[in-house]
């Protein structure tokens, strides 16, 4: 990243409004235009597409909280962060948010408005959500008649789909068993399996939709983290599962240790088959 950031310090200048909200402090401001050109400098030292995508959509996510004006003031940042733990975002990740953030302001040569002290992560220790506590989850769920909690829970159990990706899965989506996210010339694919596509189909019908967003609150509007949070936090105690477990990003994590644990059950095999091909070979033609 310290490189990075020596290769970006000056690359690029923002216009500032003529007018500014506090005395002294002029501000920085911050337009597409300025990320998208932050964006093409990473690729062209090399970042990966998945990398890309990501300071992408941590940028957007700074650019929708900033007001009307699209400004950084001493103190923005600060206040954002707090935002950002008042939704339920871990310290780890907030350190995401504001580490990018550094480096975009490095690159616009704004270095002044960054934060530089970080979150500490003593707190941030993640609880491991077990597969039987999943199950019990999803049985709880459906015996409670709670479909959408419980199609919620299977959806960030069994996808690497993050909930700030949630109002993109569409009717149309859920029919194709795919949704692709395209952002800033990155795409990531999240593959729907088909047990969870007929289940959504399913609610889908009973619901009466025929387009658009398939989860959203009862008037309409997309579901952020706390909103899923705490749905699927009050199946918990019917469950016997922890509260803290009840959350999107312990979903993912089970998630990813699957695939994980499947990975490496899969080398395993091919090692043994492989061992196996050798000791055929071994007794045609080795030397004996």
């Amino acid at each position: 990243m310290s490189q990075t950031k020596q290769h970006f310090r000056g690359g690029c200048q923002t216009e500032r409004p003529v007018q500014h909200q506090y005395k002294n402090d002029p501000g920085v401001y911050v337009t597409r235009e300025s990320m998208e050109q932050f964006l093409n400098a990473c690729r062209q030292e090399g970042r990966t597409a998945a990398t890309i995508c990501r300071y992408g959509k941590l940028l957007e996510s700074l650019y929708k909280y900033l007001p009307e004006e699209k400004t950084i003031y001493y103190g923005t940042l600060e206040k954002w962060r707090d935002s950002l733990l008042e939704k339920g975002y871990v310290n780890g990740t907030v350190n995401s948010f504001l580490s990018v953030t550094n480096v975009y302001l490095d690159y616009i040569g704004h270095r002044e408005y960054q934060v530089p002290d970080r979150l500490k992560l003593n707190s941030d220790a993640q609880p491991e959500l077990s597969r039987e506590e999943y199950l019990r989850m999803l049985q709880t769920a459906r015996r409670l008649g709670k479909d959408r909690v419980y199609l919620l829970i299977k959806l960030f159990g069994t996808t690497d789909l993050s909930v700030q990706e949630l109002s993109k899965l569409t009717v149309e989506a859920v029919k194709d068993g795919r949704l692709v996210i395209d952002f800033n010339r990155s795409k990531k694919t999240v593959r729907i399996a088909a047990v969870l596509q007929k289940e959504l189909l399913d609610f889908i019908t009973r619901k009466g939709y025929t387009t658009g967003p398939v989860f959203q609150t009862k008037d309409g509007r997309p579901m952020n983290r706390a909103y899923v949070t705490r749905m699927i936090r009050a199946i918990c105690p019917a469950a016997n599962v922890p509260e803290e477990k009840g959350s999107t990003r312990c979903l993912q994590k089970l998630y990813q240790s699957t695939r994980a644990d499947i990975r490496s059950n899969i080398s395993l095999l091919i090692d043994q088959a492989h061992d196996r091909l050798l000791e055929q070979e071994q007794f045609t033609v080795g030397w004996e």
